[in-house]
């Protein structure tokens, strides 16, 4: 079974910066496009960055662009969310996924940005 297990989440103030982590297992890492998601409350799910298996493509939604990176070591079977300049609307839970065939979700971490 799939299984996604994200960390790195906390409380940091507005313009700070956190790195999330997504430890995959239950299917083949390397050959995998992910994605990482964020949902904030009374919101949908959305869609916050995507990255090819090799890693050599990304793509992000407009309001993280130009402050969050993604990235992932294949040899570690993880995926990285590096978010700079944090605002108190980035506040979330962010979750890692699979681009295609997302049957699981796992537990989120929670993303707080205070003012």
């Amino acid at each position: 079974q799939v299984q996604l297990v994200e960390s790195g989440g906390g409380l940091v103030q507005s313009g700070g910066s956190l790195r999330l982590s997504c430890a995959a297992t239950g299917f083949t890492f390397s050959t995998t496009a992910m994605t990482w998601y964020r949902q904030a409350p009374g919101k949908e799910r959305q869609l916050v960055a995507i990255i090819s298996s090799d890693g050599e493509s990304t793509s992000y939604a407009d309001s993280v662009k130009g402050r969050f990176t993604i990235s992932r070591d294949n040899a570690q079977n993880t995926i990285y969310l590096q978010m700079n300049s944090l605002r108190p609307e980035d506040t979330a839970v962010y979750y890692c996924n699979r681009r295609f065939w997302r049957t699981y979700w796992g537990q989120g971490t929670q993303v707080t940005v205070s003012s």
